[in-house]
């Protein structure tokens, strides 16, 4: 069946749930049963993003679905789904001890849901406009979410966050008008000069000069979204005073919408012979991103900031890899995205738990967890080992193609490899060195023990463990597919 605007079910229930879920859970008065109403949400969501596998909607002028986006929209509802269950115990004890209250949960859940909505309109469209109105729609729900809290503190990073987001998001809308500036000779006036679609079959047409100066502005503004150096500074912040689902969301989710955004517009440069290379750009901020990252994480003292210090790190690596560009680097940025996504979400999920059986953020007050909370310890040891790169994880198989990839191109762009490894280098000692703290020694004083949620938790690090092992044929098959879309 379709919905009234002429949608398939599987893409008509995807968009429509979140935003009835939202409607829904903005006045509801039970905030654990508004927690649970969240779960069964994303529960939709996911289910529904899977059905995309089996019918996909034939492409019109506002929605797309490719084997490009299939990958983020799968992924993107089932980390969704993993935190909403993580967030509905980890929102209970939040409640319990006065930290948020039954108004603010309210807020939580109606804006979870706008920001899963605007997330998966951002992936489906076909409409430039409309991509970046949603990638908008759930920055603005992120921002209310970060300042959940009212401390002066997580007032002062939402704000932050507002303002470099709405500096960026004004840079991508200048951007896209410079893409439509650049379709209008070629396609006409009016809507076909929005739509990937039209214009992805004829960019070669395209001013290149005007392409030029497009990507530029996007690669800046999106960027932003992305966290990569020097556009990161809303990131720690915003990560360190939000509830810890919403980090966890902010890692493994929304920043890779905009470095969706971003590789849409680079396949439209590599389409027009006239246009820059866009691979130089993605490298170079990158490594920057990389190498301030991992020199950064040596000096922080909030646990929640040194592991968004580690997120900026990694969608350096995802970046660079996509501007290396070719098959094997295309297929380890997309497999580190995926690996990032589900190791960095588990972090959080044991980060959260973390801060409050001992009732604190303070890296120096978080000592002996493996001895004070075995499961909850070990469970952390894991999970950062793997997002160190350590085998046997799948972040270890996609970091390994990346640095073979960058040694196997040609001279002098090989010589990349060299500040590549010594930015994975920096930041695994950085890591080693913060985690021997938190993990063993003598326990430091906590709290009352917390009902906690480890099933999300364990859940990702087995994919992680088993994807460094063993990645199923058709999955390969895709990726690979995908890869060589990207160029």
């Amino acid at each position: 069946m379709s919905f009234a605007t002429g949608l398939p079910s599987s893409i008509g229930v995807l968009l429509a749930t979140p935003a009835l879920a939202a409607a829904l859970l903005a006045p509801w008065s039970h905030p654990r049963s508004g927690a649970w109403i969240n779960v069964a949400a994303c529960a939709v969501s996911f289910l529904a993003a899977l059905g995309l596998l089996v019918q996909r909607p034939e492409a019109g002028p506002y929605i797309l679905v490719d084997d490009l986006n299939i990958v983020f929209v799968i992924l993107n509802t089932f980390v969704a789904l993993t935190t909403a269950v993580f967030s509905a115990t980890y929102i209970s004890h939040e409640l319990e001890t006065g930290r948020l209250t039954p108004a603010n949960l309210r807020i939580y859940h109606a804006m979870y849901q706008v920001l899963l909505f605007g997330m998966t309109l951002a992936l489906v469209s076909n409409n430039l406009g409309v991509m970046w109105v949603s990638i908008e729609v759930a920055t603005l729900s992120t921002v209310l979410m970060v300042g959940l809290y009212r401390t002066p503190e997580a007032i002062e990073a939402a704000w932050k966050y507002f303002m470099l987001g709405s500096v960026g998001i004004a840079l991508a809308l200048f951007g896209t008008i410079l893409i439509y500036m650049a379709a209008q000779p070629v396609v006409g006036e009016g809507q076909d000069g929005m739509v990937w679609t039209v214009l992805v079959t004829r960019v070669q047409e395209f001013d290149p000069a005007l392409l030029n100066l497009a990507f530029v502005f996007l690669l800046l503004g999106y960027g932003t979204k992305v966290g990569l150096a020097p556009l990161n500074a809303w990131l720690p912040d915003a990560h360190a005073e939000g509830p810890t689902p919403i980090s966890a969301v902010l890692s493994g989710l929304l920043l890779n919408v905009a470095l969706y955004a971003v590789l849409r517009f680079k396949l439209l440069l590599a389409l027009n012979p006239g246009a820059l290379a866009p691979g130089p750009l993605l490298m170079g901020m990158g490594l920057a991103s990389l190498l301030i990252a991992g020199a950064m994480l040596y000096r922080r003292r909030d646990i929640k900031r040194l592991f968004a210090y580690s997120s900026i790190e990694h969608m350096g690596l995802i970046a660079f890899a996509f501007g290396i560009g070719g098959p094997i680097a295309n297929f380890a940025g997309l497999l580190h995205m995926v690996m990032h996504s589900l190791t960095k979400s588990a972090i959080f999920f044991a980060v959260g738990h973390a801060v409050q059986v001992k009732g604190t953020q303070k890296l120096s007050d978080i000592r002996g967890l493996t001895t004070s909370h075995p499961l909850l310890g070990w469970s952390l040891v894991v999970g950062v080992l793997a997002i160190a790169g350590l085998p046997p994880g799948g972040v270890f198989m996609s970091e390994f193609l990346l640095v073979t990839s960058t040694f196997a191109t040609p001279f002098p762009l090989m010589l990349l490899a060299v500040p590549l490894v010594v930015g994975l280098l920096i930041a695994f000692g950085a890591l080693m060195l913060k985690l021997s703290g938190i993990a063993f020694g003598a326990p430091s004083p906590g709290t009352a023990p917390v009902k906690a949620s480890y099933g999300p938790m364990l859940l990702h690090l087995a994919l992680v463990l088993i994807a460094g092992l063993y990645l199923p044929g058709p999955l390969v098959t895709w990726f690979q597919h995908v890869a060589k879309l990207l160029g």
